[in-house]
């Protein structure tokens, strides 16, 4: 491709471009074809990738101007990496592309008819758009639960998260009686997912190394870790066999797991399980659902209650020209996944790929090709030397599991600078029993609660 193609766009400063228009978003005049891609998840960041070298004018918008590699978030919120090892700037990232332009900005409404995309910059012109925005905690309309609990799907919960944790822990320490000693160390977490296994197994780390150095005015006892879950196993996507494996790991390490125990609310004291059971805790983290970041101007069919928007074989949205979506938003219904896909990281990986190429296709009339899921297995960590992998037909518990689960993620990491940090963090946390990162940087503070200890009653 000559270099002069890119040209016509790429070279251009913002202060050169007519904007005649009131309510138009300042971006480069092209004569290529635009592609708005909404959101730099894993879906947005490859489907960028496959479009690198290609006559086009890609446009990103995220409302962050970094990328967060979410499988980590659970270590920033308990203290294990910093949250500047697990988030890459997209201007970075993207310096070497000529044919990319980002702008902080949110994609507020889609204009079919006119083909615009509003933004909270203005409007923008497409020939091209692609919505592969994620997915945010999903509390099922439960005020009680948003209001008193944290969900862990962006790098500011993790932060959240991290924050009143230490704060509690801190409270925890300076109070006389076992019962407020247990209320501000506990911790509930509900979902019994990745996010959840792998949050309590830190969890529990922290727990048995880090409490007694710390915070010599607690006991362990006193900090009680309760992992909740409604189906009757964990994981539910692995084998039945690894999913009790993750279980007695977790029971092993001290985590009180809760299976078949739907909860039915949360008070900021305490949660209510369905069985009648109430858990004291002032820390409660929800992982138990998401639901996909939309936006306005969808057709209402194509839209279920997780927010997620039905899309054909090529990830098209239908009665929409030229709108696609990718990653944890696209709801695409086969024989094998007739309720959609799973919302891991690969399937967006592949649905980016596969849609950059489909768009090459498109702008030279040639066969499109429709996505097929190639299942590359799963996997998750429960603490030190002790995961889960599922990979093919084969199936790893223990320290070998452990060692590929470390490896992936290592690797997977944007920046080489990261890989590092991350690398070395890991080897002293496993040398040394020891998580570094225990600073409160800026104070979460907590929202009114109405109610008093229940135990104070």
């Amino acid at each position: 491709m000559e270099q002069s193609n890119f040209k016509v766009y790429s070279m251009e400063c913002c202060e050169k471009i007519s904007c005649p228009e009131e309510g138009r978003s300042c971006v480069p005049h092209t004569d290529l074809p635009r592609i708005v891609i909404v959101g730099g998840g894993f879906a947005g960041l490859n489907l960028i990738k496959g479009l690198k070298d290609m006559p086009v004018q890609i446009i990103l918008i995220d409302k962050n101007n970094f990328h967060q590699f979410l499988l980590l978030f659970y270590q920033v919120a308990t203290s294990g990496i910093e949250p500047d090892n697990i988030i890459f700037p997209f201007r970075k990232m993207f310096n070497h592309y000529r044919n990319l332009v980002f702008r902080m900005a949110e994609a507020l409404k889609i204009d079919s008819a006119n083909n615009r995309l509003h933004t909270t910059l203005g409007y923008i012109d497409y020939d091209y758009l692609v919505l592969a925005g994620g997915s945010k905690t999903n509390f099922f309309e439960n005020q009680r639960f948003k209001d008193n609990g944290m969900g862990l799907k962006s790098i500011t919960d993790a932060l959240d998260i991290r924050s009143k944790l230490l704060q509690n822990l801190e409270k925890a320490a300076v109070n006389c009686t076992t019962e407020e000693k247990e209320l501000f160390s506990s911790v509930v977490i509900v979902g019994g997912g990745p996010a959840g296994v792998e949050t309590a197994g830190a969890l529990a780390e922290f727990k048995k190394h880090i409490l007694p150095k710390d915070y010599p005015e607690l006991k362990q006892e006193d900090m009680n870790i309760y992992l909740v879950e409604a189906a009757d196993r964990l994981l539910g996507f692995m084998p039945e066999k690894l999913s009790e494996k993750t279980r007695q790991y977790l029971t092993g390490v001290g985590i009180d797991v809760w299976l078949n125990s739907p909860i039915k609310d949360y008070d900021g004291f305490n949660a209510y399980l369905e069985n009648g059971k109430i858990l004291k805790s002032s820390n409660f983290i929800w992982t138990a659902g998401v639901k996909g970041i939309s936006v306005e101007g969808l057709p209402a069919d194509a839209v279920n209650r997780q927010n997620r928007i039905m899309v054909d074989a090529y990830n098209h949205v239908h009665s929409l020209p030229n709108v696609y979506v990718i990653g944890d938003l696209a709801l695409m219904q086969t024989t094998k996944y007739p309720n959609g896909h799973p919302l891991v990281a690969q399937v967006a990986i592949q649905q980016g790929k596969n849609l950059a190429v489909n768009l090459w296709k498109m702008m030279n009339k040639e066969q499109l090709v429709p996505f097929e899921y190639r299942d590359k297995g799963s996997m998750a960590t429960i603490g030190r030397r002790k995961a889960v992998a599922s990979i093919q037909k084969m199936q790893f518990a223990g320290f070998f599991a452990w060692l590929i689960w470390s490896f992936i993620h290592l690797i997977s990491l944007m920046g080489v600078r990261n890989k590092i940090l991350v690398g070395i963090n890991w080897l002293w946390n496993y040398l040394t029993y020891d998580r570094g990162n225990r600073l409160i940087i800026r104070k979460f503070e907590e929202k009114k609660k109405e109610e008093h200890f229940l135990f104070k009653n």
